[in-house]
């Protein structure tokens, strides 16, 4: 444990972090991106869950997947580097936060939401046809989705406090 509090201390003092906080726009514009970042994924993924549940049932989902996931996956791209960066300039506090490390589980429950879904219920309905309501574990993974989602926005904010 003492190592890895030595590692969180280093992380703080790295260049990086103090430059970061040190400047009077970067820390800032970091957030900006960050927080543009969660709303491209998550809304991207929101309104593709929202389809899964039978909303705008007249859009085809292999279209709509098509469209919106490629807007979550670019969402992460704005998301990782920066939430990266932010955490180095607090990694002391954040690398010892319960809530942090909740979002962080969250994050990774997400991901495997996602996998779990593309893997086992999306190719599946996609090789058969793509016709018909989405089955009922197509519906569990976008329920899922939301609720964790959510989660992970409510605890992000959480750590701004």
């Amino acid at each position: 444990m003492q190592n890895y509090h030595q590692w969180l201390e280093a992380l703080e003092k790295s260049s990086w972090a103090v430059g970061i906080r040190q400047s009077l726009w970067l820390y800032p514009t970091l957030e900006i991106v960050h927080i543009i970042g969660i709303v491209v994924l998550v809304g991207a993924a929101l309104l593709f869950d929202l389809r899964l549940l039978g909303s705008a049932g007249h859009l085809p989902v292999t279209a709509l997947s098509r469209y919106l996931l490629p807007w979550s996956q670019r969402g992460l791209i704005l998301i990782i580097p920066s939430g990266l960066l932010l955490f180095i300039t607090n990694a002391r506090a954040l690398g010892t936060d319960p809530v942090f490390w909740t979002k962080v589980g969250l994050i990774l429950f997400a991901g495997l939401n996602v996998f779990v879904f593309h893997r086992f219920v999306y190719e599946p309905f996609k090789f058969r046809g793509a016709s018909g309501d989405m089955p009922g574990m197509a519906r569990l993974c976008a329920g899922i989705s939301i609720v964790v989602w959510v989660a992970v926005v409510a605890c992000g904010r959480l750590l701004a406090y």
